[in-house]
């Protein structure tokens, strides 16, 4: 570095300290956190160990009742769930997995697009604004197995909503379609979380857009910019930190997605259908109404061990993106 009378200065290089070293100048904050981060690591790592044991076990009704003393079969159930295809658990899997990865994909971006519509709506500056957005969340509060129950209804035949107002009403289609069986299946499942959780998006993008200086729009508006030059320009680089939050949330939740599908389908009584089975309710349904407690332990850890190289691959894309900006 030189400075203005000529002299150079050499500008020390930057030491990473090591990690004794940090906790060492920083022990009292350390101490106040290791009660909460031991309970933590308590509560989160026992039930995944027990898991990841419980998929090497022989564990089904008939061994239930030793538990995790039941008989110990190496990789049996991994076997049977990724390769044998007389396995009850596998039968349905491939589907399954098919459906979360349309499902996840579809949802995500949904939420994210409709959630970012909305937002830009709601944050210009008109009367009844805080009305609006509070009715805007009324999605949001109620519960996953209330929406459920309500598009189960509503996806009915005869007599549910959607085909009243689309046959009945509208007259947008000639014949009044199943919802609920078939390949319509995955539509149905696909909507109703659409619809539970963009306002989830929407008030985070919402809070995004507020932090974003108007100055920057006003030199935007000199230099003629348009709308979509403005959002491409400035919106959308200025929330890519919230866009990455939302889709890993998404990505996440809606791979585990459960509730809302277990109830549209007579909680675990009804079959979801081929193109309505997610990996949630199929691990379920194996689990719980076949028994095949090893198995669904088995299927549990192989989806834990995608996810979490699906959200390693993530943060590496994310922070590569941000270095390169």
């Amino acid at each position: 570095m030189r400075s203005q009378e000529g002299i150079v200065f050499l500008k020390r290089p930057n030491k990473k300290k090591s990690l004794w070293l940090r906790i060492k100048q920083n022990r009292i904050a350390y101490y106040f956190i290791a009660p909460t981060a031991l309970a933590m690591l308590f509560l989160h790592l026992t039930p995944i160990l027990q898991g990841i044991y419980m998929s090497f076990l022989n564990l089904n009704q008939m061994t239930l009742q030793y538990y995790l003393l039941a008989p110990f079969v190496w990789f049996e159930n991994y076997y049977k769930v990724l390769i044998d295809p007389t396995s009850p658990v596998r039968i349905g899997l491939f589907e399954a997995v098919r459906n979360t990865v349309i499902y996840t994909v579809v949802v995500t971006m949904g939420t994210l697009g409709v959630g970012m519509i909305v937002a830009l709506m709601v944050h210009r500056k008109f009367h009844g604004q805080s009305l609006v957005r509070a009715l805007f969340l009324f999605p949001w509060i109620v519960p996953t197995y209330v929406t459920g129950l309500l598009w189960g209804v509503m996806w009915l035949k005869e007599g549910g909503l959607v085909n009243v107002l689309l046959v009945d009403w509208l007259h947008l289609l000639p014949y009044k379609p199943s919802w609920l069986t078939g390949v319509n299946t995955i539509w149905a499942i696909i909507i109703p979380t659409i619809w539970r959780f963009w306002p989830l998006s929407m008030l985070m993008l919402l809070a995004g857009l507020q932090t974003i200086p108007e100055e920057l729009y006003e030199a935007a508006d000199i230099d003629g910019a348009g709308p979509w030059r403005k959002f491409w320009m400035i919106t959308w680089p200025m929330l890519r930190p919230v866009w990455f939050i939302l889709i890993l949330f998404g990505l996440i939740y809606n791979t585990y997605s459960f509730n809302i599908v277990i109830m549209m389908f007579g909680f675990g009584a009804g079959f979801p259908g081929e193109w309505g089975d997610l990996m949630m309710t199929n691990i379920f349904r194996n689990s719980f109404q076949l028994w095949n407690f090893g198995t669904g332990a088995a299927a549990s850890v192989l989806l834990l061990i995608v996810m979490i190289m699906i959200v390693n691959v993530w943060f590496r894309y994310f922070k590569k993106t941000e270095e390169m900006q």
